[in-house]
């Protein structure tokens, strides 16, 4: 009674894909006729390989230096922002003790008196 009954599907519904396509290494050639009026176009796969294989980025020695020195100084910052903002919470937090310490005391000494 309470455990989950999980509907099963006995037929897909929809366009189903395959989830992974082999390319086939030999191509087949296109045969055209005289008659054939529509412009044919590459294949996906080999306009993907000609985009791939562009030269990857290279850094100078000087391009490095600066890019290590951006990184350091960006530590050094959020470093220092976060060093500060838990600095404040905690005078924030010592204040507020100090606060409810004197609060404390005035309130019992009215009712002594």
């Amino acid at each position: 009674m309470l455990r989950p009954r999980i509907p099963t599907m006995p037929t897909p519904t929809g366009i189903t894909t395959p989830l992974v396509h082999h390319a086939s290494a030999a191509v087949e050639p296109h045969q055209t006729s005289g008659s054939c009026a529509c412009r044919h176009t590459t294949p996906a796969h080999v306009v993907e390989t000609a985009a791939s294989s562009a030269p990857s980025v290279r850094l100078t020695p000087t391009g490095l230096l600066f890019a290590v020195g951006g990184g350091a100084a960006a530590v050094l910052v959020v470093g220092a922002v976060l060093v500060s903002m838990l600095l404040a919470v905690a005078i924030t937090a010592a204040s507020v003790a100090v606060c409810a310490v004197v609060l404390r005391s005035l309130l019992n000494g009215q009712r002594q008196r």
